[in-house]
């Protein structure tokens, strides 16, 4: 029996260690459980890091939240109210840097030549043209009854009659917010493809008589135009029309007609109401059930380069048209700044410093404002990265003395990654630039009126927002980027050429970095 006792210590001892290490697991259970209970961890901990590492992704947490039993988690929450925050503190900026005096710069009442269109004084019925408004034959339009009164007139047509020597339309215009409406609501009783052009464009006429010009959705919003393409064979994006409105609105320039998102219905809004035969034979349904159409036109009108609707839903800028050229006659001026459009040629200024001295020789640039005229537009291409601006118009009344109408935006904000410096190359070379545009450039670069912040806000107010952002924030933050690099422009001249860099069409203001407000 001496040979069973060594066995039975062991098995004594294994039981000992056994209960010993049971004790010591549910000893640290115990201490451990109040450390799991405490909501938050210390700063510095991994709970914090993990926390900023959310809210420094951005838009990519937001598209994709991380899901935790069926709930967003609190990063998300948080980030999205931080957003809201942004967006109403945007708008509070928005209406400061609207009521700054600025853009309140008072002047003289307009003279009765300087507006575009008047109202006719009532006419005899012996004088009356068989060419006046009928509409009660009209299928599908108002029977319209207009005269003098502004309450008569509809939105399209105040906006219209409101045009004027320098501007397409007021600061602080009351007829805006009916005319943004009526371009995203009013019901679509035509849709007709517009002549000319490279690319797929449709005319949109409302019940009222009003027309409108939509530009459909070609690519994302986020997506960036591919480096290995030339600025000529873009797409134009209909995002980049709608903001290009909103940032001539903010610059203070106001020669952008208005332009609004609208969700457009394919087949009811557009295939149901054409008379346009080649259109109407473009249309077609996708394999996964889509419709989609293409239309005529020099390039990028093809089933390969057709637009979609998700089904039939499809976004599009919609602006409003001017008015008709058998009414109010336009000029198309070719830019001094033109580019080659060739894979191989350089343009005459990108050749010769001194290319500005030959333009400022010649008609309409050796008088007036045409040149400072110009150079607003410049700014306005340079900050939304716009290489396409081979040509601009003027309203024939008016002669060489009036503003340049902003039109054919849908190239610009392709890319926020890169600034394309040759767009500055007229400013650069002349080193001439408005007081008031060169005060309000300055005013943007302010915390309380930051560029960025002002467009967002601007931005939020179209209908297409509550679908995404217009805009992203990087192609916000190169705003911000590329307004630097314009106000060093204009100081590097300065420091050239002295006052004569400045035109003074505001001499009651400052001159000063950091304007009053």
């Amino acid at each position: 029996m001496m040979w069973r006792t060594p066995r039975c210590r062991s098995r004594t001892i294994c039981l000992s260690l056994a209960s010993v290490t049971i004790f010591l697991h549910l000893l640290l259970a115990f201490v451990s459980l109040p450390v799991y209970q405490q909501p938050c961890g210390p700063p510095g901990t991994l709970t914090d890091r993990a926390h900023l590492d959310h809210a420094s992704v951005g838009i990519r947490v937001l598209a994709e939240p991380p899901v935790i039993e069926g709930r967003v988690s609190d990063d998300v929450s948080v980030l999205g109210d931080d957003r809201a925050e942004a967006e109403e503190s945007g708008r509070s900026k928005l209406e400061a840097l609207f009521d700054h005096p600025l853009y309140n710069v008072p002047g003289a009442p307009i003279p009765e030549d300087d507006w575009l269109m008047k109202v006719k004084p009532k006419v005899k019925a012996s004088e009356r043209s068989s060419n006046m408004w009928v509409s009660a034959s009209q299928e599908a339009y108002e029977d319209v009854q207009w005269n003098s009164s502004r309450n008569s007139q509809p939105p399209w047509l105040r906006f219209h009659l409101g045009i004027s020597r320098w501007q397409l339309y007021p600061h602080r215009d009351p007829n805006m917010e009916p005319l943004i409406q009526q371009l995203a609501t009013h019901r679509i009783v035509s849709a007709v493809q517009k002549s000319g052009g490279t690319q797929l464009k449709l005319v949109m006429s409302f019940p009222n008589y009003g027309r409108a010009m939509m530009k459909p959705m070609k690519q994302e919003r986020d997506e960036e135009t591919n480096y290995n393409l030339y600025y000529f064979s873009d797409f134009e994006r209909h995002n980049a029309e709608i903001a290009a409105f909103h940032l001539d609105r903010v610059l203070g320039f106001r020669r952008i007609p208005p332009v609004v998102g609208r969700l457009v219905d394919v087949v009811q809004e557009i295939k149901d109401v054409t008379t346009d035969r080649k259109l109407a034979q473009t249309f077609f349904t996708s394999p996964v059930g889509n419709v989609c159409f293409y239309g005529k036109c020099s390039y990028y009108c093809s089933t390969e380069h057709a637009v979609c609707g998700g089904p039939r839903g499809l976004e599009a800028s919609v602006a409003v048209m001017l008015p008709d050229l058998s009414l109010e006659t336009r000029r198309t001026w070719r830019s001094p700044w033109r580019r080659s459009y060739s894979r191989s040629k350089l343009a005459t200024w990108e050749s010769e410093p001194d290319y500005c001295s030959t333009v400022t020789k010649t008609p309409p640039y050796d008088r007036g404002t045409r040149l400072v005229d110009f150079m607003d537009l410049v700014v306005l291409d340079f900050l939304m990265g716009n290489m396409d601006r081979h040509h601009y118009e003027t309203f024939e009344k008016f002669g060489t003395d009036t503003f340049l109408i902003h039109l054919d935006n849908g190239r610009a904000f392709g890319r926020h990654s890169k600034d394309e410096p040759s767009i500055l190359a007229p400013l650069e070379q002349c080193c001439r630039i408005r007081r008031s545009t060169w005060l309000r450039l300055q005013l943007l670069t302010l915390s309380r009126y930051r560029l960025s912040d002002v467009m967002r806000a601007s931005l939020s107010r179209d209908p297409l927002h509550s679908v995404a952002p217009l805009l992203s924030e990087p192609h916000l933050a190169a705003l911000d980027r590329r307004l630097k690099t314009v106000l060093k422009t204009v100081s590097q001249c300065r420091r050239r050429r002295g006052d004569e860099v400045i035109y003074d069409d505001v001499s009651n203001l400052k001159d000063t970095g950091s304007p009053a407000g």
